[in-house]
């Protein structure tokens, strides 16, 4: 029999509630800690905190820094090892290790790291076992567990005032899309649209109004389309668009009818391209003929070539940079000057290069912005932003599908201003994880020059990344704006500008990049493309 009072019982009883309130909160905290770490493997703060690596001696790192500086660099510019957590330089070091003819290190194996048969390994290693051990104890000891969080000055608004948001007709919904291009084009009156499908490996041709007036089945993704003086050109980077060293890609004509019936000729202009990205007409040699000048990407192996035009249908080959990555480059016209070119590399010796135009088919090069080998360059644009007179560099870096992936705070859109010697300095930079790609123009006419970015490769819990537009408020301060949150978008792989509906405002086409796949399956749909109609004032 109890004879304990009541009083006694109702404490204990007090005790046992808040004993187990304690316990499912830190039973809840705990279930959320792992699944948070389980979600979130690329994330910065969800690295591999393990410390399975032997801890060097002060001598061991500071000869490794040593010979990083001297050998690192000598492909290209010098990572800091506060670029990368210490678990995805691991995954770094077997394809630097390879490269430099180190085909296994203390039972490690590099051998397959790299893909591609145009891998060229030197016969000997160019370092001895102590010393590549020295470089790895280097960046393993004094890199971060963890990348820093984004310093986003100010959020981005879920928000677009400025634009109306226009999707395709239902045909272009899908499961997965690729939107691996898109065309405004206003060499025509009414504008029409190119949109093409990677996946598909399909172009289209669209009224201003999206209606479908013609298709044609392409030989891989267009990633380009050139319009010369009525000539249109087809760009395709071989069968796919992940990196490989084939050389399977093509520059085709098309021929567009008055009714809009599009048609690709038998063979190709230029063919057995190692990925091209890009193709320009000029005339380089000031014989007037019409040259082009042709980004090939490439993957571990690559070029920046130029096209001479012999007449007839005859052209002969010339290569200005072996570098890969050449991704995006524009014509430098100078008064009484052969025309020269500036073309960003985003591939290794990631950098901003001018090629000056010396005649006789030869180029000087000065590289003139430079970035680490990891930052993933994606593109960038020529213009004025400060209205001195001198074009600026708009920048964007964000390319993530390689072997460091993981969130990097360093990702998103940068402003080098000009100081008119052709010397550039950063004077603004605001994060986007994976930035792929943006656009600089003054949308609503204010005279500021605002910027449009699209990230590929988002943060799965910002979704609002996938399209950025930096409204120039003057001085180069931007306010950030976004989809709303009902609209079904979170990454892109492409973006164009140009005046749509004739009303003389700049209005925007993205390529759409959504894969509703693996084991969280939404079970939606998103459109291939989406426009959006500019409604400033």
């Amino acid at each position: 029999m109890n004879n304990k009072p009541d009083n006694y019982r109702s404490a204990k009883n007090r005790k046992v509630v808040i004993w187990g309130l304690i316990i499912l909160v830190i039973s809840i905290l705990v279930a959320y800690s792992l699944w948070h770490i389980s979600e979130n493997k690329q994330d910065n703060t969800a690295t591999d905190f393990r410390s399975d690596f032997p801890m060097a001696t002060p001598q061991s790192v500071a000869e490794g820094k040593i010979l990083s500086q001297q050998y690192c660099r000598t492909c290209h510019m010098l990572p800091d090892p506060a670029l990368l957590n210490r678990f995805k330089w691991k995954n770094v070091f077997p394809q630097m290790g390879l490269r430099m003819g180190i085909k296994a290190h203390r039972g490690e194996s590099y051998e397959g790291t790299i893909k591609g048969d145009d891998l060229i390994i030197p016969d000997k290693p160019v370092l001895n076992e102590e010393q590549w051990q020295d470089i790895i104890d280097y960046y393993m000891n004094t890199a971060p567990l963890a990348l820093p969080a984004q310093n986003r000055p100010l959020p981005i608004k879920r928000e677009l005032p400025f634009f109306n948001i226009q999707k395709p007709l239902q045909s272009f919904d899908g499961k997965q899309v690729l939107g691996c291009y898109v065309k405004i084009d206003n060499t025509v009156k009414p504008a029409r649209i190119f949109v093409a499908n990677g996946q598909a490996k399909k172009l289209y041709l669209l009224s201003a109004q999206l209606n479908i007036i013609d298709s044609v089945a392409t030989t891989g993704p267009v990633v380009d389309i050139l319009f010369d003086h009525g000539n249109t050109m087809i760009c395709t980077i071989g069968n796919e668009l992940g990196a490989n060293s084939d050389k399977l890609g093509t520059i085709t004509p098309l021929t567009i009818t008055p009714t809009g019936k599009m048609q690709l000729a038998s063979k190709p202009v230029f063919d057995k391209l190692g990925r091209p990205v890009q193709i320009l007409a000029v005339d380089l040699n000031n014989d007037n003929k019409t040259d082009y000048v042709i980004c090939e990407f490439g993957s571990i192996t690559g070029e920046l070539c130029w096209m001479e035009n012999l007449g007839n249908g005859a052209f002969s080959k010339h290569v200005i940079s072996n570098l890969p990555g050449a991704i995006k480059a524009y014509i430098d016209y100078q008064d009484n000057k052969l025309p020269g070119l500036y073309v960003l590399f985003a591939q290794g010796e990631e950098g901003i290069f001018h090629f000056t135009n010396k005649g006789n088919g030869k180029f000087e090069s000065r590289e003139i912005l430079r970035f680490p080998p990891i930052y993933g360059s994606s593109y960038f644009e020529m213009v004025d932003m400060n209205h001195d007179g001198y074009k600026d560099i708009v920048y964007t870096c964000g390319d993530n599908g390689n072997a460091t992936l993981v969130l990097k705070p360093y990702h998103g859109v940068y402003i080098f201003l000009n100081d008119g010697k052709g010397n550039y300095k950063q004077q603004y930079f605001y994060p986007i994880n994976g930035c792929y790609k943006a656009i600089a123009k003054d949308f609503n006419g204010d005279g500021n020059i605002d910027i449009a970015t699209i990230s590929l490769f988002t943060d799965a819990r910002q979704p609002e990344e996938g399209f950025v537009y930096l409204k120039n408020t003057g001085n180069l301060t931007f306010k950030p704006y976004a989809f709303p949150p009902d609209t079904k978008f979170e990454r892109a792989v492409t973006l164009d500008a140009g005046d749509i509906n004739g009303d003389n405002k700049p209005d925007l086409l993205i390529g759409n990049a959504f894969f509703d796949f693996g084991p969280f399956k939404y079970n939606i749909t998103e459109p291939l493309f989406y426009v959006l109609k500019n409604t400033s004032k």
